[in-house]
């Protein structure tokens, strides 16, 4: 008995079924970085012209975490799909260096000894702290597989970037949107500085919750209310904070709401009519009685007393107060809120903010001088207990406004700060023009979400009690305390920025008498005695400077930017201010495209969180399964949404991407004898391999649809239904037996073979911007004589997919003809269930088909018994079918008779003939075999 195995042209291929991606990542990391795969991708076929994403910087501080890998794997399937594309889409990585956190960890480092040093000296170990992490960051982001110019990112503490950031701000003062105010901003005791309102994130929080009357003494009070006795009479406020009632300068009522003036306990009280009865549930009056009402703008001036200060707190009027909870009359303290405050100047109120930086009151506040805010809480409602003037007291939790970066709740604090105006030269209107004319949001929601947080938000405030960051340029008068800050000499001074070693680090060693011009008189005071303003640039004015340090500065680069991706949170931060800056200084947006991605959860959709123990780090992912496996999963999920992990989704992706492996493993192994002389043109395939091309490029202008759409998880569910449905579950299940056991050299499998490489060739550019590192090894193993020429995958051309595909019609016949497969598949079922066959190729079947349908299969001109996978198939009328013959509700016009092949099976095809030995030769094999044994001779 002969081998006839060896006869057989089984697959022979390096490329291995077993991945090990965590061994054998490294090393392709090493091969991009020796071919210098970034530059080969970036400079191959760039008809369509430049495509720019501009890289949010992370901060550099700390080891990568899910999200930012995220955001990082999103970006490079972008700069990759758009390359291979036919852009040039190049990524310059960048890292935000300035701000709190690193001169937080700095501070705790040199622990006593920073109060001691000089500020350049403490900014150099802050610039030493963030250059060590953004090294670590790189290697991180690296091992990702993620391409770029990484030898040559942007970092806001350069000397350039600094001088362009301070250069930008010395455009707005030309402009005239820099004001120096004193105004309540956002306060964090804990870190002693000013905050954006981009750097507050709210937290529940347990505060007390207190009514307290003022006296109304005023005799003009009669002329609203004649029953009223102003020796017993007051206004009900209702307040959270009482902390701030030593700065209370007014009461605020509502112009339109009704007041009214209610008895009860002795006394009488002015309060909103419509929270009478909660008011009177909540202090217990169980007897009282309405004597007149009156709308809130016949009570503007009258005068209340402080409750615990000889002072007078006048009634007021503001359109902020409202009904939701409280007496509808509310304490209005200006140096500690902003409605406080605007509706303070309207009636040139004090702005009274007695506190230091660490949030306690100044030795001048009596009763409470030394106490930090929150101590003076119960404090000062023992003092209203004491004058009898607490209504009423209770615990509410609810959100209240904490720093970013220490957690701890925050304070509005009235403050000399550094504004940019919103409303002067119109930069909100523009901001909001923009939003809706000029920026294409993705998803949709992110416009409206943007738009509300500029249609309503304050001031900038620009200004950081900080060190380490870009000074704000300006000069005080120590005569008066005003600021000057000419927009040219500041200009200067970013250009001297720009030519010192350490950037602006000049403005802390340099002596005053370099800095302050010659000659220079306080244009409020006439004084010649200066100091440098100590301010730092908030840290979002640095970050949303970059579109003029990076993209108008590097050549390779351009602004506007097409695409800015960043996560949900940046609407408030970096998309935000970026947009600022631009609108402020070019009257035009920074980006074209803004694409947002929702947070990583665990599996049960909660917030890492240390405390939960749930955290994931993306070193651990990659040691256990690899970077391919993170980034598979980046694009199979709908990033725009919140996005779960864990070890068992994980494991899924495992499982699909071992499919795809497989897969191309298979067509590897089936085109090693193949070579580019041996490829037939595409009209002259066979009717099976023309139909598999249509399939493969129906499904390759699907994949790059989605990555234009930046629909990566469609990318991913039609690259692993291609590869187990159209290619393992059909076409190669049918190809294996004509490809294993034809001449080597035939038309029938060099046709096979002709479309596996086409495929092949497609399935590579589908696959490389995602699976990077499987993609250039199955790359790497095309044979030598089939491999287009490029150093990387990436540097593939794109591929014109359009003369692979077939008419409409033709298309129809075949998905007919696969409709009737699988009503063959489930006919031979039962049989193979019962034991009577234990494979389709046991089988012979007879397809009874209607005229029409018979006409459409038979015109396929296909091999309609390999198609189907059985030993015999033949065709005839639906007329002619038997009783017995199978019904397939699915399949019109179609009845199935199944038999048990005729014959003897081939000992080398394993297909049933009625002819085995007709050639003598091979008594034991079918004439299909013996003749192609006869070929490859």
């Amino acid at each position: 008995m002969s081998d006839y195995k060896k006869t057989l042209n089984l697959p022979q291929t390096a490329f291995p079924m077993k991945a090990n991606l965590a061994q054998r990542e490294p090393q392709m990391l090493k091969q991009w970085e020796e071919r210098n795969a970034y530059a080969a991708m970036v400079e191959t076929c760039a008809d369509k012209g430049p495509y720019v994403l501009h890289d949010g910087p992370p901060y550099a501080n700390g080891h990568i975490h899910m999200g930012t890998a995220l955001n990082k794997i999103l970006k490079d399937i972008i700069i990759k799909s758009r390359n291979m594309q036919g852009y040039e889409a190049r990524y310059v990585p960048g890292w935000d260096c300035h701000g709190l956190p690193i001169e937080h960890k700095v501070e705790q480092e040199l622990k006593e000894k920073k109060k001691t040093l000089p500020a350049h000296v403490v900014r150099k170990c802050c610039r030493d702290y963030a250059d060590k992490w953004i090294n670590t960051q790189r290697k991180e982001f690296r091992r990702l597989g993620v391409l770029g110019d990484w030898d040559n990112p942007y970092r806001s503490m350069t000397p350039a970037y600094e001088a362009v950031t301070a250069r930008e701000l010395a455009r707005f003062v030309e402009k005239g949107n820099v004001v120096r105010a004193k105004k309540p901003i956002y306060w964090c005791c804990s870190c002693h500085t000013a905050l954006a309102e981009a750097e507050v994130e709210y937290a529940d929080h347990t505060s007390p919750s207190i009514f307290v009357r003022f006296p109304l003494p005023d005799a003009k009070l009669k002329d609203v209310f004649p029953q009223a006795d102003t020796g017993r009479s007051y206004v009900v406020i209702w307040t959270t904070t009482p902390w701030t009632l030593p700065d209370n300068m007014a009461v605020c009522l509502h112009p339109e709401f009704m007041y009214v003036l209610v008895e009860a306990n002795g006394a009488q009280y002015v309060l909103a009519r419509e929270l009478a009865e909660s008011c009177a549930a909540a202090f217990g009056w169980t007897d009282y009685r309405i004597l007149g009402e009156a709308e809130g703008a016949k009570l503007e001036g009258l005068k209340a007393r402080h409750p615990f200060y000889d002072r007078v707190s006048p009634l007021i009027l503001g359109r902020h107060v409202t009904l939701d909870a409280g007496s509808g009359c509310v304490h209005t303290a200006p140096g500690h809120g902003r409605e406080d405050y605007e509706v303070g100047l309207q009636y040139k109120l004090d702005v009274l903010s007695p506190l230091d930086d660490a949030g306690r009151f100044l030795p001048s506040v009596e009763f409470f001088a030394g106490l930090n805010v929150f101590e003076a809480n119960p404090r000062v409602i023992e003092k209203l207990k004491e004058v009898g003037a607490l209504l009423h007291e209770r615990k509410i939790s609810h959100s209240y406004p904490h720093c970013w970066r220490c957690k701890n709740p925050v304070i509005f604090r009235a403050t000399t700060q550094w504004f940019i105006s919103m409303e002067k030269n119109n930069l909100r209107g523009q901001a909001l023009k923009a939003i809706n004319e000029k920026v294409r949001w993705i998803p949709s929601w992110g416009r409206e979400r943007i738009y509300n947080m500029i249609e309503s938000r304050p001031d900038w405030c620009i200004s950081r009690q900080r060190q380490w960051g870009v000074p704000i340029l300006a000069l005080l008068c120590e005569d008066c305390g005003e600021a000057w800050n000419d927009p040219r000499w500041m200009t200067e001074m970013s250009e001297r920025f720009a030519k010192h070693p350490t950037g602006c680090d000049y403005w802390y060693e340099a002596d005053l008498a370099d800095i302050v011009p010659e000659g220079l008189t306080c244009p409020h005071c006439g004084g010649t005695h200066w100091k440098k303003e100590s301010d730092i640039l908030d840290v979002w004015f640095d970050s949303g400077t970059s579109f003029a340090a990076v993209l108008e500065a590097r050549p390779e680069l351009r602004f506007p930017a097409d695409l800015y991706l960043e996560g949900s949170d940046q609407h408030r931060g970096w998309f935000h201010s970026s947009l600022l800056v631009a609108e402020g200084t070019r009257n035009t947006p920074p980006y074209r495209t803004v694409l947002t991605h929702g947070y990583v959860v665990d599996g049960e959709g909660r917030k890492m969180s240390k405390s939960i123990g749930n955290v994931i780090a993306p070193q651990e992912l990659i040691d256990k399964f690899g970077a391919e496996i993170v980034r598979l999963w980046v694009a199979s999920v709908e990033y725009r949404e919140d996005i779960r992990i864990s070890d068992q989704i994980l494991s899924r992706l495992v499982d699909a991407y071992r499919r795809i492996r497989n897969t191309c493993r298979f067509i590897l192994g089936n085109i090693s004898d193949l070579d580019a002389a041996s490829m037939l043109p595409t009209e002259d395939l066979l009717p099976l391999d023309r139909f598999a091309l249509d399939t493969a490029a129906q499904a390759h202008q699907r994949v790059q649809d989605a990555y234009e759409a930046f629909e990566f998880h469609k990318v991913y569910h039609t690259l692993h239904n291609y590869c187990v449905t159209d290619l393992s579950g059909v076409y190669l299940d049918i190809l294996k037996d004509r490809l294993y056991t034809s001449a080597p050299g035939s038309r029938e499998r060099r046709s096979a073979q002709t479309a596996l490489c086409h495929i092949l060739r497609m399935l590579v550019r589908d696959m490389a911007p995602v699976l990077s590192f499987t993609a250039e090894e199955i790359f790497g193993c095309i044979p030598e004589g089939l491999r287009e020429k490029a150093d990387t995958v990436f540097a593939l051309p794109p591929l014109d997919a359009a003369p692979y595909l077939l008419e409409d019609g033709v298309r129809d016949d075949w998905n007919t003809l696969l409709n009737v497969r699988g009503a063959v598949t489930r006919a031979i079922e039962p049989l193979r269930r019962d034991g009577v066959v234990g494979h389709s190729l046991d089988t012979a079947v007879t397809l009874y088909m209607a005229g029409e349908l018979r006409e459409r299969v038979e015109g396929l001109y296909t091999d309609l018994r390999a198609f189907c996978i059985v030993s015999q198939l033949h065709t005839a009328d639906l007329s002619d079918a038997p009783a017995q013959a199978v019904r397939d509700p699915e399949v019109s016009g179609l009845a199935i008779g199944v038999d048990k092949a005729a014959g003897e099976k081939c000992e080398r095809c394993w297909i049933y003939s009625t002819e085995l030995g007709t050639d003598p030769a091979h008594p034991t094999l079918c004439p299909r075999c013996a003749a192609a044994l006869k070929e490859s001779a």
